[in-house]
């Protein structure tokens, strides 16, 4: 008798270890770990993992496996290592860490049923609810007046729970006619078929003349001009067989990529690939941050150190942030790889998903580019990890389990002793800090691949233009500068930094933020007890009616979309056509890379857009940037809302002037002096970086402190008080006198969903309790938070503190 420990598909403190279960005669040997099967788990059947084969097992009485989810498995020990660490660091449950692992189609669904163990003993008002098949959907029953009674005889063992666990994929098939038999079989056939079956005629003829041994039937209907009946006459001959071969859904069926070479590398890029090539031919693990300006070619060293890898006959994980990059990588990769590489991220259906993760788990591609999730591609031979653009939010998730794609990918690198490469214009300080102690090794590119430089970065002060009289939000500079475009045939790039419209109070006229006088962070607009809110720390103030600073009366929050500033831009520019990228034109699928092809095609002389038009973009006729709003972001509660913005117009300024013509930059702010702004626009990043490392130091936070949060909801105030206030001074007695516990104070969108959030930041350089004694409040809460709906979110390395 062999055993299976497995673990089961029950998220809960109590559940979160592996039950040992028999494995049945007829699986035995075939059963391996990595495989998910269906187990027995109260009076119920549920999914589970194996994660481990056994000869003996110390319970007295196991009950056996059910069936079988896998006939191979689809964890790798790999990855089941790596749950583990996952588990462990970001204080997840082991089956939360094997879902975030698979494709959604493969995360499975239950459906539960109620069976009539005895009909004659179920009352005749109920009996017919379980005509014909003695069962019915617990969801029909939920909540109508028979739901008591059939508790009770769920009790007198009248009637049982089932559940069904349902796969949610489906394998996308096609219906192929194959030959039965030989082809001289073929023309002897045909001469005993009647010439007026002239559909069967042509059938036969078709394969009689052709090389082809099977076509799909779809398309044989729709060349020969028959109908179904023929096919079928010919299959009852047994001259032919219908079968249902299962084919992959490719999201690129209808793309032709032209094939590229690899490009000279320049002196720089030379420089900067070689310590990589030597981690490759070493196999060596270690971490690179290339810190590269934009345009200066990061992409094709990339493509280089990947080609090296394949040689080896390895394989590659190539990380870009969410759908706004992938189009143009996914071009660039497909064209230099061809059908080696397979593409993940968030704008593929489910099943696309599913076929592109089961081409990697067959083995029968080398390359994945993808979004966050692709870190886990089940690979078992990786040669290199490259993140780009590795300052991306979107590569921390913000559900469980909260990890960040960057320490999954430096775990994997050790595991496989393999290069990780991060890449970067404006790396994160954390990554740049590593980066000059020579825990990562720093590459640097400070030249363009195109000889133009840098684009020339103006900034205007609007509250210049609101004094002259000028309320559009439009600077008269940007205004003339898009007009000589659109005369010179020249495309511009306008973007409207939507992100952080949390309502903040700005002088118009002095451009005096109001701020807490504890934590540097500006103050939070509420409009329902007309205050302003430290969402750090609690302070608050009243709402002035006048600036504080210098008295003006145009004191007020601030708001505006991308529908209104398209709106403006027709009436001053009628002859003007623009593109408009956000979130509501791009919510159907493909219609990003649709919208971005239009631009490419010069069917535009305008993209006007949010977030997602900042980074990765490279057309060649793009000669003006211009940011409508640069300031938005440093109004928002955020330590690194100065990072953030800095960033983003480093990025934004690069994609002007990237090929033969030179570009501009025009910055609009009503803050120009901050520093971010003009550092921004001087494109210098290490003066920023000392800057910004100067404050970060002074206020203890990262990279000199770690951040963990602890976030408490429930839908009762008083609740989510009292259980942060426990937490604080527990907290408190179990970490030593270095660690800083700001909180509990209320979180900064106070209430989300009718649930009231509340908050506990501690910054601390090495507190060894600090697992153990978060573990220990998810345990002495878990049952308040199985029964009332009390949840407490542990994040260790927060990125959004909101």
């Amino acid at each position: 008798m062999t055993y299976a420990s497995v673990i089961v598909d029950v998220p809960a403190k109590q559940t979160d270890r592996a039950f040992d279960y028999e494995i049945p005669e007829k699986w035995e040997g075939f059963i391996q770990t990595g495989m998910r099967v269906i187990v027995p788990f109260g009076p119920r059947q549920v999914q589970g993992f194996v994660i481990e084969i056994k000869a003996t097992s110390s319970v007295k009485k196991t009950k056996p496996i059910s069936s079988l989810i896998d006939v191979s498995p689809i964890l790798t020990k790999e990855l089941l290592q790596l749950a583990g660490w996952l588990r462990d660091h970001t204080l997840c449950f082991t089956i939360s860490a094997f879902q975030a692992m698979l494709p959604a189609a493969l995360k499975a669904k239950y459906e539960k049923w109620i069976i009539a163990k005895d009909l004659d003993k179920i009352p005749p008002h109920l009996q017919l609810l379980f005509q014909p098949s003695s069962r019915v959907r617990f969801e029909e029953l939920e909540g109508t007046s028979h739901y008591k009674l059939i508790k009770q005889l769920i009790e007198e063992d009248i009637v049982e729970v089932y559940y069904e666990v349902k796969d949610k994929l489906s394998k996308k098939t096609v219906r192929m006619i194959e030959l039965n038999v030989k082809k001289d079989e073929l023309i002897t056939a045909k001469q005993q078929i009647p010439i007026r079956a002239s559909a069967q005629h042509k059938l036969l003829d078709y394969f009689i003349h052709s090389n082809k041994e099977r076509v799909e039937k779809k398309q044989l209907l729709e060349v020969l001009q028959i109908g179904t009946s023929a096919i079928q006459a010919v299959v009852k001959l047994e001259l032919m067989k219908e079968i249902q071969e299962e084919i992959y859904r490719d999201p690129y069926e209808n793309r032709e990529f032209k094939k590229s070479e690899p490009l000279p590398l320049t002196a720089q890029q030379q420089e900067v690939i070689s310590p990589i090539l030597q981690s490759i031919e070493e196999n060596k693990h270690k971490g690179y941050v290339m810190f590269g300006v934009t345009g200066s070619g990061k992409t094709e060293v990339y493509m280089q150190a990947v080609d090296a890898v394949l040689k080896k006959g390895k394989e590659a994980i190539v990380l870009v942030p969410e759908i706004s990059l992938t189009p143009q990588m996914v071009n660039r990769f497909k064209s230099r790889f061809g059908s080696d590489v397979a593409v993940m991220h968030s704008g593929l259906g489910m099943g696309e998903k599913y076929d592109e993760w089961r081409k990697i788990h067959r083995k029968e591609v080398k390359v994945v580019v993808g979004a966050r999730s692709a870190i886990f591609a089940p690979f078992e031979n990786v040669g290199i990890i490259i993140i780009d653009e590795e300052h991306e939010t979107s590569y921390k998730q913000e559900d469980t389990p909260r990890y960040h794609a960057r320490d999954i990918a430096m775990e994997r690198g050790r595991y496989h002793q393999c290069p990780v490469v991060l890449g970067s214009a404006t790396p994160t300080l954390e990554t740049f800090a590593r980066g000059t102690k020579g825990v990562y090794q720093l590459l640097t590119m400070d030249k363009r691949m195109s000889d133009q430089g840098m684009p020339p970065v103006e900034i205007v002060d609007m509250r210049e233009e609101l004094r002259e009289g000028n309320r559009s939000m439009f600077s008269r500079n940007l205004l003339e500068k898009l007009q000589s475009r659109l005369e010179r045939g020249e495309q511009s790039v306008l973007f409207l930094n939507k992100r952080g419209y949390s309502s903040f109070v700005m002088c118009r006229d002095c451009g005096y933020v109001v701020e807490c006088p504890h934590c540097d962070i500006s103050l939070t607009y509420h409009r329902s007890s007309n205050q302003l809110k430290c969402h750090y720390c609690g302070y608050e103030e009243p709402v002035h009616a006048t600036c504080p600073s210098c008295d003006s009366e145009h004191f007020r929050f601030f708001g505006t979309g991308t529908q209104k500033v398209e709106e403006e831009l027709t009436k001053l520019l009628p002859n003007a056509r623009v593109i408009r990228m956000d979130v509501d034109t791009t919510t159907k699928k493909g219609s990003h890379e649709k919208l971005l092809q239009q631009f490419g095609d010069q069917k535009a002389d305008i993209l006007l857009g949010t977030q997602m038009i900042a980074k990765g973009l490279d057309f060649p006729l793009v000669t003006l940037v211009g940011v409508l709003t640069a300031d938005t972001m440093l109004n928002i509660p955020d330590f690194r809302s100065s990072e953030k913005t800095f960033q983003l117009l480093t990025q934004v300024s690069g994609r002007a002037g990237r090929h033969l013509l030179p570009g501009e930059v025009v910055i609009q702010s009503y803050s120009p002096e901050h520093y971010s702004v003009e550092l921004a626009s001087a494109h210098d990043y290490l003066a920023f970086y000392q800057k910004e490392m100067q404050i970060r130091k002074n206020h203890q936070y990262p990279p000199f402190y770690y951040l963990a949060l602890v976030t408490v909801t429930h839908q009762e105030l008083t609740k989510v008080v009292t259980v942060t206030e426990r937490i604080t001074s527990f907290l408190g007695m179990q970490l030593s006198k270095e660690a800083i516990i700001l909180g509990p104070v209320s979180s900064p969108i106070a209430r989300i969903k009718d649930k009231y959030r509340y908050q506990c930041i501690i910054k601390y350089k090495k507190e060894p309790n600090l697992h153990e004694a978060l573990k220990r409040i998810v345990e002495k809460y878990q049952a308040q938070m199985d029964q009332e709906k009390l949840s407490i979110h542990i994040d260790l390395n927060p990125y959004m503190l909101m």
